[in-house]
């Protein structure tokens, strides 16, 4: 794991750093809030430590811009404020977690896993695709029925994830050649029909339940019968 960790105390950054390292982790340091939010914006981090009170930009400041720019990493806010008003402040400017100095480093480290552990697998879900026992991965590219691997090509990922994308709802012709082609053919072009039917084929074939339909007249949907 790659930590930022953005703290003008030399004595408590030291520490701090120490403390991740023998954890196994990477850790950039900034001591003060411009520094800090230069780096978050060049560098990949899965983690950022932030104190409050920094000089030349603090800490509140630096998260608001972060998450101004749809800045996702998770956020630790390390702060001598001690109020309920200024955790609630820390929370609602966007960091997922805030402790108060002085703190154990043993208990810090159990919220950065929690943290790091929970943005995966939300990094994880939005990377999937899933539909009765359809599991599509977008990364890997791979689709799978009950545990059962479908190989696709280029054109056959396209379309099941379309239909993924917009389950039990009816995709015209169209709307299938402008987001599988990107261009417009001829309308009365079969290139749709024979890419539903060889998808159809390798999803349905092998199974009880068929789960691409043809909608007569209207186009074609991902749907259950039951």
């Amino acid at each position: 794991m790659n930590v930022l960790l953005i703290e003008d105390d030399r004595h408590i950054a030291r520490f701090i750093a120490q403390g991740f390292r023998q954890e196994g982790y990477t850790v950039e340091l900034a001591d003060n809030g411009v520094d800090g939010l230069h780096l978050a914006t060049t560098e990949q981090f899965d983690l950022i430590v932030l104190d409050i009170m920094l000089p030349q930009k603090d800490g509140l400041e630096v998260l608001t811009e972060l998450r101004g720019m749809g800045y996702r990493t998770p956020v630790i806010i390390l702060s001598a404020r001690h109020s309920v008003e200024e955790r609630v402040l820390g929370l609602k400017s966007g960091a997922d977690d805030y402790m108060v100095k002085p703190f154990a480093f043993s208990e810090l480290a159990v919220r950065c896993q929690i943290l790091t552990r929970r943005d995966q697998a939300k990094s994880l879900q939005s990377h999937q695709l899933s539909y009765q026992d359809l599991t599509l991965d977008v990364l890997k590219r791979t689709l799978f029925r009950a545990g059962q691997s479908i190989q696709l090509n280029q054109r056959e990922f396209s379309l099941m994830k379309l239909l993924m994308e917009q389950p039990e709802t009816v995709l015209s012709k169209a709307t299938i050649l402008e987001q599988v082609w990107g261009y417009q053919f001829d309308p009365q072009t079969n290139v749709v029909d024979v890419l539903v039917c060889r998808l159809r084929v390798k999803v349905d074939r092998d199974f009880e339940e068929p789960l691409i339909h043809t909608i007569r007249g209207v186009g074609y949907v991902l749907k259950s019968e039951y």
